[in-house]
């Protein structure tokens, strides 16, 4: 748990129980004030007028038809649900229905149909806001059934106008409902026309965009493409692998004939002609001629002149026919016009090659086009297939409305003559036969939360004239020294039988009952006194208090005897010479005291007595006139600096701080002050003019020692008490400490 829950805690509990202190102080005056209050509202209860009050019930239920709603956009699929639907779906539709009862046009057709008269002025009809504050409308938790309750001195009005609330809400439902549905059939009858138009037109636009794009089925289509696309594949293949086979014999051969395609085609042509070979031969004729006659005659004999002549015209003619053959644009070489039947096979095979390479290549161009348009088919065909769906969508919208609205308008023929609400009456309005008792009851309720609030501000204001201080925390809060403990004053004694009055009180507890809880808390006041400075031992202390009466005597003389109980050399010095009270306590004498030693008329030696062990006690003294003259004296500073030299303590009990200013001149020649507070006798001022004085002078206060009788500032802690009973039985088995009691 963190520290500012803990402190919130401690807050909380702090103010309930200040608020139950307060409680307990002016309970008499609250609650004679709640009492009066909660008597007069029960007086008020006797002048009230009887009231009563009928109620009726309507159960909502949508019909088999519903004029609006969603059910129109549904195709009436949620009209004989049972069960009305919001247009919000986070309200509650019978609210709306609801607000539809209370509206102006029911209420005041409700007033007009009764004649309801107002009460207060004579002849006037009620006004339609009177009667909706006076009319209560609510849903039956967890049902569909909505109650109607109005309350009138007349229990036939009050009957009657919840009767005639609910017939006028069914009657106006029916001809709202009716009024609705002819209307929207009205609507629905022209829109009929628009809505048949347009699914013919979506049925047109899709059926001509089928006829663009040579649409029969685009799933079948798809399916065939990819098997379109996959055997092109596999055939282009094939040819590209007979393509590569082809192209390697054409270049082989080629090789070995050393012609290209063209040159092979012509000397193919000049060697399968006729004419070529014929003019071939002759030459060679001629030639063989010509070797014969130049090995028998020169060159210029007529014979061999003839032979070169026939010779040159045979030329001449085989260039003519060679053109005539293969034409110009074909150079044959000259030993190719003449092959043999090897060269001629090889020539055709080549020839061959060449035409079955062209035939391929053809053949893969063609398949090479048709898988492109493939290709580009099936890019198109998921655009075809989307644009395909946007139209069937909306020939299927179209279709869609149409058939709802064509449903609709067959609906609402039939609804506009039915008699049919979405509410039901359920349960007429009786005439109520005993009057309402629970204005009174309210009344008294009434009366009693006004009594209670009367008896709080009571209670407030009483607390808030009270400025005397009420709590221990209200002390420490006022103060905010260090809390050195609560010393709870000692209990009365209880009355015997035979005795009139209580017996007296301990004064001096420690010594005569040191078993108390009033003992024990004075040992564990000097052991926190003893515990406020590590470094330096206290030695001198003035004890003080507010003002007269709380208590400082007794803290003094109970201080101290703790002290010499735990076996040091204490001195408590009376110093309050203006209403001495040690001698009393002690009942010693106190003829010669501090006055005398201060003005030297005694010594400190006959002056001083002892009371118990270790504990010696320095009475008041005569009272002088002017007490504070004395104690503002060197020679008091050097007394108790003697008697911090003999002493392991000197208490000095000084006058209270508003009485005058010793106990601040004191203070200045010891160690500090222990301030002595009790909340049952200090009040708020005194306290407050008290701190002034103490933030003004700039003493050593060592602590806030709280001196109570109140129940409440108790301590409450068992183990104390506890502690207290075990002392007392380890007394009774001890023999020594019954040896020492009975010397005591």
């Amino acid at each position: 748990m963190s520290k500012s829950s803990i402190e919130s805690r401690e807050a909380t509990d702090l103010d309930f129980g200040r608020y139950l202190l307060m409680v307990k102080r002016q309970w008499l005056p609250a609650t004679s004030v709640f009492i009066a209050t909660v008597i007069l509202s029960a007086i008020a209860t006797n002048f009230m007028k009887p009231s009563y009050e009928a109620e009726g019930k309507l159960l909502f239920k949508l019909p088999s038809f519903q004029v609006l709603g969603s059910n129109l956009l549904t195709g009436g699929s949620e009209g004989g649900s049972g069960e009305l639907k919001p247009l919000v779906s986070t309200q509650n539709p019978i609210n709306t229905e609801i607000e539809i009862i209370y509206s102006p046009a029911v209420l005041q057709q409700t007033i007009n149909r009764l004649k309801l008269k107002n009460k207060n002025k004579k002849g006037e009809l009620v006004k339609v806001k009177d009667l909706e504050k006076a009319i209560t409308i609510k849903v039956i938790g967890g049902t569909d059934v909505v109650k109607i309750a109005y309350q009138s001195p007349n229990p036939k009005e009050a009957a009657a106008v919840v009767n005639t609330v609910m017939k006028l809400y069914v009657e106006n439902n029916i001809l709202t409902t009716r009024g609705e549905a002819e209307a929207t059939y009205k609507f629905m009858a022209r829109q009929l026309p628009q809505v048949q138009s347009a699914v013919h037109l979506t049925e047109v636009a899709l059926r001509k965009f089928k006829q663009e794009n040579n649409i029969v089925d685009l799933t079948e289509e798809t399916r065939s493409t990819v098997a379109i696309m996959g055997n092109l594949d596999n055939e282009i293949n094939n040819v590209q692998a007979q393509l590569e086979d082809i192209n390697a014999q054409t270049n082989a051969l080629r090789q070995k004939i050393d012609l290209d395609s063209q040159q092979a085609i012509a000397v193919s042509s000049l060697n399968n002609s006729p004419a070529v070979q014929g003019i071939l031969t002759q030459l060679q004729d001629i030639d063989r001629q010509l070797a014969v006659e130049r090995s028998r005659y020169f060159d210029d004999n007529p014979v061999i002149t003839s032979l070169e002549a026939k010779k040159a015209n045979l030329n001449n003619l085989l260039q003519t026919q060679i053109q005539e053959t293969i034409g110009d644009s074909t150079q044959v070489p000259e030993g190719q016009l003449q092959i043999g039947a090897i060269r001629q096979q090889l020539i055709q095979s080549f020839l061959q090659a060449e035409v079955q390479r062209f035939g391929l290549s053809k053949k893969l161009a063609s398949l090479y086009n048709s898988r492109t348009e493939v290709k580009r088919r099936a890019k198109i065909i998921p655009m075809l297939v989307q644009n395909q769906r946007d139209l069937e969508r909306k020939v299927e919208v179209a279709q869609s409305t149409y058939e709802t609205i064509l449903k609709k308008a067959q609906e609402l023929q039939v609804a506009q003559n039915k008699n049919t609400a979405i509410a039901r009456i359920i349960s007429q309005a009786e005439i109520p036969k005993k009057p309402l008792v629970t204005k009174k009851i309210i009344v008294v309720l009434l009366g009693v939360l006004l009594g209670a609030f009367f008896a709080s501000t009571t209670i407030i204001l009483m607390e808030m004239r009270d400025r005397t201080v009420k709590t221990i925390q209200e002390v420490r809060d006022i103060f905010k020294y260090t809390f050195l403990g609560i010393v709870p004053s000692p209990q009365k004694k209880a009355k015997n039988r035979n005795q009139q009055k209580e017996e007296p009180v301990e004064e001096i507890i420690v010594r005569d009952a040191p078993y108390s809880l009033e003992s024990e808390m004075y040992r564990m006041i000097q052991a926190n006194l003893r515990l406020l400075s590590s470094d330096k031992l206290l030695n001198t202390i003035v004890v003080t208090s507010t003002v007269a009466k709380e208590g400082k005597s007794t803290v003094t003389a109970n201080l101290s005897a703790v002290l010499a109980q735990l076996g040091y050399r204490v001195l408590l010095v009376d110093a309050d010479m203006r209403i001495p009270s040690q001698n009393h306590l002690w009942q010693v004498n106190s003829i010669v005291g501090l006055s005398e030693v201060l003005v030297s008329q005694a010594e400190f030696k006959v002056a001083v007595c002892t009371v118990m062990d270790n504990l010696d006690i320095l009475t008041a003294g005569i009272r002088p006139p002017n007490p504070l003259a004395l104690l503002n004296s060197q020679r008091m500073e050097s007394l108790i600096t003697e008697f911090s030299a003999q002493y392991d303590f000197v208490i000095i009990e000084a006058p209270p701080l508003l009485v005058g200013a010793d106990a601040l001149t004191l203070s200045k020649m010891t160690d500090g002050m222990l301030l002595v507070a009790n909340p049952d006798v200090l009040d708020l001022k005194s306290a407050i003019s008290a701190q002034e004085i103490l933030n003004n002078s700039k003493c050593n206060v060592l602590g806030l020692l709280v001196n109570s009788s109140s129940d409440q500032d108790k301590p409450k802690n068992n183990y104390l008490y506890n502690f207290e009973d075990s002392l007392k039985n380890q007394a009774l088995n001890n023999p020594f400490l019954s040896i020492w009691e009975k010397i005591k």
